[in-house]
């Protein structure tokens, strides 16, 4: 069976993976996850639930919030050396003097 994960923001810090499960629990979560001290989480339903899940708890208010669901995109690659910002380092461009 396919999984499709859900990207869940807006969460209260106290949020915990128990409870964000409990919260899909209709969606029958595979998995969830918190993203400790940032306020979002990712809930893993199966594929034939992914839109009913998105429709149903986007918006809601969970401890006060009102959170947002969707499909969660894939983790962009970080450039990990400062990469080329072109010029040569060498100021580029003429001098006005």
């Amino acid at each position: 069976m396919a999984s499709k994960s859900l990207y869940v923001g807006n969460l209260s810090y106290s949020a915990t993976e128990s409870a964000l499960r409990e919260l899909f629990a209709e969606y029958q979560p595979t998995e969830a996850r918190i993203i400790a001290d940032k306020g979002f989480g990712f809930v893993d339903v199966p594929e034939e639930n992914a839109a009913d899940a998105i429709a149903a708890m986007n918006g809601r208010e969970v401890d006060g919030r009102a959170i947002n669901v969707s499909e969660a995109r894939p983790r962009r690659e970080r450039g990990g050396g400062g990469g080329d910002r072109g010029g040569g380092g060498f100021g580029g461009g003429r001098r006005r003097w």
